[in-house]
């Protein structure tokens, strides 16, 4: 190119050429937003330091990638899941006015409307393997912090909605599968050591939180790692190496309390008993509002309503949460929120086969070759994985605490579509430089062979 010629974007950079045509180079500043949405987010640095709760910057950086997101032109509300969402909030918003405690039925319509935003903007910018795995790594190194942090506090987390050692195991849940196949993914000697630390430290953190709960949630995402891990025999290595440590390292009190999770006393008297005489009140609960629930954050609040007189060890549980994401779900927003939600969850599940869906999406032109799959393909069929270990960590961990509005549900679903998004553009780049040699191939016979 000669000097003088180059054509730049507002930002400075270089145009990108497609062709004759110049194409702007894409602005870094929603990705950053993502970026630091995640990070406080999940991070909550303003737990750490509360002289930052004197501005909500969860909310500004929120709002500020709604802004970002329709000011790009980008916004794409195709995706089945954003479908969904845009339909549950529909009936949250609807619920607002009727709901026994209006109050919290608009805080939690509000919450869950402002993480609609960070997930749209995960979506939209997260637009490349590249980003992916940056966000992932942010993700990782968010949570490493938060592990520390936790065997710091006796399994506590960093404060606000994962401020409770049951609600912190089950994000630690989340994260090990993450950090899981991250391991199996890395190609240097270095990076597996690195991944395969912060595994031992995520496990090593929840169970210092001593939650029974987290314990099962363990179990699942063990058996789903081992299971979808292409090394079964080093996967299974690591798993007794783990198991060794956490034998080693919990104190005695830690195995007390896992072995009273089928305890008589816990399923009698116990927090086994409270939680299934909640889980009965809220089932009569969703069984007297069937089909559109009691409005969302409304269970504490309606629960008095259905109790009859009935205490528990002579104390009323009016206001108490159900203590259980399904009995939340079911009572506040009936059949019609948990079709909503199992969707959202198949959806999530389908989402993260990327790369079972691109060998069925495989060209299908008569005589091409078969798509290669390539080290992005591999890297995205791992980030698959561990989003789903991820999801299913939380489901499992979640049926013992109320964490329906929590925030980790709805960003992990940002991740899976967005890594079958960015995984769909590049195998479409891929097939094009496949199919434009091929079918310039056949065009070239089409005009040779009448000469021969």
């Amino acid at each position: 190119m000669l000097p003088g010629t180059e054509k730049h974007t507002l930002a400075g950079r270089p145009a990108r050429l497609t062709g004759n045509r110049p194409v702007p180079a894409e602005s870094n500043i929603g990705f950053y937003l993502v970026m630091l949405a995640m990070l406080f987010e999940f991070g909550r640095p303003q737990d750490l330091f509360p002289p930052l709760k004197a501005i909500p910057i969860p909310t500004l950086l929120d709002v500020s990638l709604a802004l970002a997101t329709f000011m790009s032109g980008k916004a794409n509300f195709s995706n089945t899941q954003t479908k969904l969402w845009i339909s549950l909030l529909v009936v949250m918003a609807l619920w607002v006015p009727f709901a026994n405690n209006n109050y919290h039925a608009l805080m939690t319509f509000k919450d869950n409307t402002l993480c609609f935003f960070f997930y749209l903007g995960i979506v939209v910018f997260v637009n490349t393997n590249e980003r992916m795995h940056k966000l992932i790594l942010m993700w990782l190194a968010v949570h490493t912090v938060l592990a520390v942090n936790g065997l710091l506090h006796g399994g506590h987390g960093v404060g606000g909605w994962m401020g409770d050692e049951n609600d912190f195991g089950m994000e630690m849940n989340v994260a090990i599968p993450v950090a899981f196949f991250m391991y199996q993914g890395a190609t240097s000697k270095g990076s597996k050591i690195l991944y395969i630390g912060l595994v031992g430290l995520l496990v090593m953190a929840l169970v210092s939180t001593g939650s029974r709960g987290g314990f099962l949630g363990l179990l699942a995402v063990a058996a789903y790692c081992w299971s979808y891990s292409p090394q079964k025999i080093t996967s299974l290595v690591v798993g007794l190496c783990l198991t060794g440590l956490v034998l080693i390292a919990a104190p005695p009190e830690y195995w007390e309390r896992i072995s009273s999770i089928t305890d008589d006393r816990t399923m009698e008297i116990g927090t086994g008993a409270q939680r299934m005489f909640t889980w009965g009140i809220g089932w009569e609960m969703f069984l007297a509002n069937p089909i559109f629930g009691v409005g969302q954050g409304n269970f504490p609040w309606t629960i008095g309503e259905y109790l009859g007189g009935r205490t528990w060890q002579t104390k009323s549980l009016s206001g108490r949460q159900a203590h259980s994401l399904y009995f939340t779900l079911l009572p506040e927003l009936g059949l019609v929120g948990a079709l909503i939600f199992g969707s959202m969850v198949y959806c999530n599940y389908r989402d993260t086969r990327v790369r079972q869906r691109q060998r069925h999406a495989s060209i299908r032109t008569a005589g091409a070759p078969p798509l290669v799959e390539d080290n992005q393909l591999s890297r995205a069929g791992l980030y698959g994985n561990a989003i789903l270990g991820g999801m299913i960590g939380y489901l499992v961990s979640s049926a013992f605490i109320s964490t329906l509005w929590y925030p980790t549900f709805w960003i992990v679903m940002g991740l899976a579509v967005a890594v079958r998004n960015t995984t769909q553009r590049h195998a479409l780049s891929q097939s094009a430089d496949i199919v434009a040699p091929f079918s310039a191939k056949i065009a070239i016979g089409r005009v040779v062979r009448p000469d021969r």
